[in-house]
Parts: C-alpha cells; sequence; structure tokens
C-alpha cells in the first residue's frame, strides 16, 4: 500500500463487530460504528466500504495468548473469506491479543459510561493501529 489508502479494521464477534477506519497518510485511525453480526452484515460492510472509499480491510485475528488457533479463530478466518468473496477487497489478518481488554481498561479510565459495542470498536481501532504500526515497519 504505497499510496494513501482508506482502510476498514473489523473486530469480528459473534454478536457484534467493532469497526475502525483511517487513512494510510495520517495513519490515524478511530472508532467508527459497531455493527451487528446478522443477516445484513455483508450489506452493512459493503455500503460502510463503499461510503468510506475503502481500499483495503484488516480483520483481527483471535488466539490463545501462546499464539495457538481457538475455536473463534477458526469462526474468524471463515468470516474472512466470506469477506474476500462479498467485498471483493484485500483482506489482511492482525494479530488481536488483549486489544478488546485495552479497549475496556481505557473507557474504564475516561470514567465515562459505555457499553460494549464501543469496546468492540475501540478494539478494532487498536487492531488497525497495530496494522499500520507493522507496515510502517517493513
Amino acid at each position: 500500500m504505497d499510496k494513501p489508502a482508506t482502510i476498514l479494521a473489523l473486530d469480528v464477534g459473534d454478536r457484534r463487530i467493532g469497526v475502525a477506519v483511517a487513512n494510510t497518510e495520517v495513519r490515524l485511525a478511530s472508532p467508527l460504528a459497531t455493527l451487528n453480526n446478522d443477516s445484513n452484515i455483508w450489506q452493512k460492510l459493503s455500503e460502510l466500504a463503499e461510503h468510506s472509499a475503502v481500499q483495503a480491510i484488516v480483520v483481527g485475528l483471535p488466539r490463545n495468548l501462546d499464539g495457538k488457533d481457538t475455536e473463534q479463530t477458526k469462526k474468524v478466518r471463515v468470516f474472512m473469506a466470506e469477506l474476500r468473496a462479498n467485498l471483493g477487497l484485500p483482506v489482511h489478518a492482525q494479530d488481536e491479543a488483549t486489544t478488546s481488554l485495552k479497549a475496556e481498561e481505557e473507557l474504564k479510565t475516561r470514567g465515562k459510561p459505555y457499553v460494549k459495542g464501543d469496546i468492540d470498536a475501540l478494539a478494532a481501532t487498536y487492531i488497525l493501529e497495530d496494522f499500520l504500526n507493522e507496515q510502517r515497519s517493513n
């Protein structure tokens, strides 16, 4: 990704999907939305991608702390394959170790009320920041 691009990041859960967005030139990821992971998800993601002129999607890949796949890892890999097929965009996996915990801790320290969807969107932001930092290093 040499030219500036808009990238979406997804924190995929069984019920909800946290969404974050960033421009590769500015490299500032921000929470965008939390979507219900239901039968309308492909339409919602397609609309978001089109509205934001997205060129790639980063999906958080959950694993055990020892780096091994879990049942959720398998579900997310299937989701990623469906994402490629439905949106026709490049899809990248990014390790998401502890992003949800980190997001919840940050929201607690802010001292303001929040809902689980806020955690998901902020976790997607951390996933995207990690991806952008790794791209910069390479």
